[in-house]
């Protein structure tokens, strides 16, 4: 699927006017929309851990709780994020965009995660999968020209996110640690810490994903030459 904004017919019509191509959202508000709605869908996945990671334990381990957390997040997203998408048909064209890019970004930190953990684990599932995750929206939007400068935003704002959130938990848990081991504070705190870390990632990732949209299209919108069809078969 094509997913650039369609702005004319293909050929059977008059060019739809300027005005009405005119984006809806500038970099900031794009960013502020995608970090606060995405915040909420991830609060909702990280929840499978906080509730659910116990349960995890001897149904398939982390590798099963995190492709469940994965489907949290596939599933959710586009009811969330679409608007963020130009022209009709926004949940299936966000959808053609973030599948993709969210399973290659997911597989691949996972994957760093399980090899090395902590650290490098994190800093270089990081970089690789934000690397891949810009890589799949510049060809889906046909926006190679802004790959390297969405990348690097769409990376600081993750990774800001992403270790803001850890921070916050490491905060939280050692809150927990000063409880009685045995108080239903203790097990509140420590699930509230797991929470914090989904709530800061959601807004980093989310505010990632508005500048994204936002820039692709942007580039699009200024390229006069080109007709923006959408192809659903594609």
């Amino acid at each position: 699927m094509n997913l650039q904004d369609p702005t004319q017919s293909s050929g059977t019509a008059a060019a739809t006017p300027r005005s009405s191509t005119r984006r809806p959202w500038t970099a900031p508000s794009a960013m502020g929309y995608g970090a606060l709605v995405f915040s909420g869908v991830s609060l909702l996945a990280f929840s499978v851990w906080a509730f659910g990671g116990s349960w995890f334990r001897n149904r398939g381990g982390e590798p099963a709780m995190y492709a469940a957390i994965a489907l949290v997040f596939l599933g959710l997203s586009g009811g969330a994020l679409s608007p963020l998408i130009l022209g009709p048909h926004r949940i299936r064209r966000f959808y053609a965009l973030f599948l993709p890019a969210f399973l290659v970004y997911a597989v691949i930190w996972s994957g760093f995660w399980f090899w090395l953990k902590f650290g490098w684990g994190e800093w270089l599932g990081a970089a690789a999968g934000c690397l891949a995750f810009t890589a799949v929206g510049a060809w889906k939007f046909q926006a190679w020209d802004r790959y390297w400068k969405v990348s690097a935003v769409f990376f600081a704002l993750h990774t800001l996110g992403y270790f803001a959130g850890g921070w916050s938990m490491a905060q939280l848990i050692s809150v927990a640690k000063q409880a009685p081991v045995a108080s239903l504070d203790k097990r509140q705190w420590i699930t509230l810490a797991q929470l914090s870390w989904g709530l800061a990632y959601g807004l980093g990732l989310g505010a990632a994903m508005g500048y994204l949209t936002h820039e692709f299209q942007r580039t699009l919108e200024s390229s006069e030459s080109k007709s923006f069809p959408i192809h659903p078969q594609a």
